[in-house]
């Protein structure tokens, strides 16, 4: 059986197991998730673009779809699948450059993200992956698509009613400003936070113009407490370097002055700022505390994949060694690679957003 049709099959047979236990779903007025981001949700788009940041091989994907990687940088679902499958929606949000998908498949979620990118552009061009303007401008060409499909005052109403998830801005840090010496050769980092937000608040009020008017963006995490960070943390080898967890919430109090102004400024929008940050920091401080006495977090330092302090994309590969998946030891595990998140902490996260932030639109 060819990967794309058996890729699609899974889809449709999670649809069906969510439309026979619909009285366990939430219904909400919610009629689709569009997502906009970087690795944390990129649901596959990297797979169909000339880059080296992909994650369509194993070991990634390895506890859904029998182990198959959707190029998703995970070892199964991202918060947006989570999140989607909550408001009664697909479990598993499509990517919009998968060929496999027609909008038939998009009409109730798809997903522009692409892993590497960041608000700034040149954050993009570092691993020549998707900026956020060219996601812009796929969701443009999304709404073209959709009225064709829908008719034109159905799919505004589609859009309307959307929730629209931004998670965006690890990258600028990790990669651009802290990494390489690139922005930080321009700016101060107050600066460079000031540079990000007037590309959020560009961004908000241009996808605003287009109609949307429900809109979630996730805070950072605290970025400086990855395995990839405490690895090349030269000064304190093994901890988190604080300069970039400062960085992350000083980021995080700018986005929360500008969700206030946005909710002010424009009529009809709803938006909400997820943050997540004392949520990750209380994870890494009392990992016990989630998941119960049998599943309950017991590494938050190393990622599951090889060694986990460097191991991410092509280095996270199928002659990595990981953690065993009997019994799903993956879920004593916070991180899959180096870089990001496991699954278990992903569904962590999404409950969260989904009992604070998000908590409006159900």
């Amino acid at each position: 059986m060819p990967f794309v049709y058996k890729h699609k099959q899974c889809v449709l047979l999670f649809t069906l197991i969510l439309l026979l236990q619909s009285t366990q779903i939430t219904r909400a007025d919610v009629t689709a998730v569009i997502v906009f981001g970087d690795s944390t949700v990129d649901s596959g788009n990297n797979d169909f673009i000339k880059t080296i940041g992909k994650s369509n091989f194993r070991p990634y994907g390895r506890d859904i779809y029998g182990g198959i990687p959707t190029g998703r940088f995970s070892n199964g679902r991202l918060p947006t699948d989570f999140i989607s499958e909550a408001f009664g929606l697909s479990p598993f949000i499509p990517a919009f450059l998968d060929p496999s998908y027609t909008i038939k498949d998009f009409v109730l979620g798809v997903c522009f993200a692409s892993a590497f990118t960041g608000w700034d552009n040149v954050t993009a061009d570092i691993f020549n992956v998707i900026p956020i303007s060219t996601q812009l401008e796929y969701y443009k060409q999304y709404q073209v698509m959709l009225k064709e499909y829908q008719g034109e005052a159905r799919a505004k109403e589609t859009i309307r009613q959307a929730l629209h998830a931004v998670s965006l801005g690890t990258n600028d840090f990790i990669e651009n400003y802290f990494l390489l010496p690139v922005r930080s050769s321009q700016f101060t980092i107050s600066e460079y936070i000031d540079f990000l937000i007037s590309i959020v608040d560009n961004f908000v009020r241009e996808i605003y113009k287009l109609g949307a008017r429900k809109m979630g963006i996730v805070s950072l995490p605290p970025i400086g407490c990855i395995p990839f960070e405490r690895t090349i943390n030269l000064a304190a080898l093994g901890q988190c370097r604080e300069e970039i967890n400062k960085a992350a919430r000083d980021f995080t109090s700018k986005q929360e002055q500008l969700v206030a102004k946005l909710n002010a400024e424009l009529p009809g929008l709803k938006i909400v700022l997820g943050n997540i940050y004392g949520l990750g920091i209380d994870i890494i401080s009392n990992p016990s505390a989630y998941g119960g006495p049998r599943s309950c977090f017991e590494n938050v330092v190393t990622g599951c994949c090889g060694t986990g302090l460097l191991e991410v994309s092509i280095l996270c590969n199928s002659l990595s060694p990981t953690c065993p998946n009997a019994h799903k030891p993956t879920d004593k595990y916070a991180f899959w690679d180096s870089v990001h998140p496991s699954q278990k902490a992903y569904s962590i996260v999404a409950g969260y957003l989904l009992k604070t932030a998000l908590s409006v639109f159900l």
